[in-house]
């Protein structure tokens, strides 16, 4: 690789992945001030910007060093959208207490692992093939942009105010990331879904917004 100026890639494939980084980080802000509605869609947002920088990056014909980076900062990314926004979130709403605090780590170690065991996976699969990968090994940690604002609107809806369910949820993620189930990567059914489920939630988190601000 050619000595460069300024080090990694800035072109559209990552930009997405950027973005939602920094949606995450706001989220991170958000939850250490307490303003859960924000620190939520903020990670909703993330989510968004995940679930489409793969195809965004497949439009452009790209060298093996492009490719290595873009499995790389989109983990690092995801660790910080998907791991550690919502370990400081929990933390937060839960009250700061000891036990949220482990169970916190525990989250975004696993997390950790998670992200990095997938990488050395997907450069060894495309070592052999080019097609598009067919089960995730371990649960997505993607998958906290959905359940998180899902339990968070239920709590809120029948005043639920507990920490029992924020750690139970973490538990039952946390463990998901580190177990040896193969999940079946969404077809684009499963993707419009999620989609639908997202926008969904999204809408009611943003009138609530609305009306605590009014």
């Amino acid at each position: 690789m050619d000595k460069k100026r300024i080090i990694g890639f800035y072109n559209y494939t990552v930009v997405l992945t950027y973005i939602g980084m920094l949606f995450a980080f706001t989220g991170i802000l958000h939850a250490i001030k307490q303003n859960y509605i924000a620190s939520i869609l903020c990670l909703m947002f993330a989510g968004i910007c995940d679930m489409f920088d793969g195809s965004v990056a497949c439009t452009k014909e790209r060298n093996c060093y492009e490719k290595h980076f873009g499995i790389e900062i989109d983990s690092l990314s995801d660790l910080v959208s998907f791991g550690v926004l919502p370990a400081i979130f929990v933390f937060m709403i839960t009250g700061q207490t000891a036990v949220s605090g482990f169970i916190g780590a525990a989250y975004v170690l696993c997390a950790l692992i998670r992200l990095a065991y997938y990488n050395v996976q997907e450069l060894e699969r495309q070592k052999t093939t080019d097609g598009a990968r067919e089960y995730f090994l371990g649960v997505p940690v993607t998958t906290i942009a959905i359940l998180l604002p899902l339990l968070y609107l239920i709590k809120e809806r029948f005043q639920l105010m507990d920490a029992l369910g924020y750690l139970m949820l973490m538990i039952v993620v946390t463990v998901g990331f580190v177990s040896g189930v193969e999940i079946r990567k969404p077809k684009m059914i499963g993707k419009i879904v999620m989609l639908v489920i997202g926008l969904l939630e999204f809408f009611k988190l943003f009138l609530m917004a609305g009306a605590e601000y009014l």
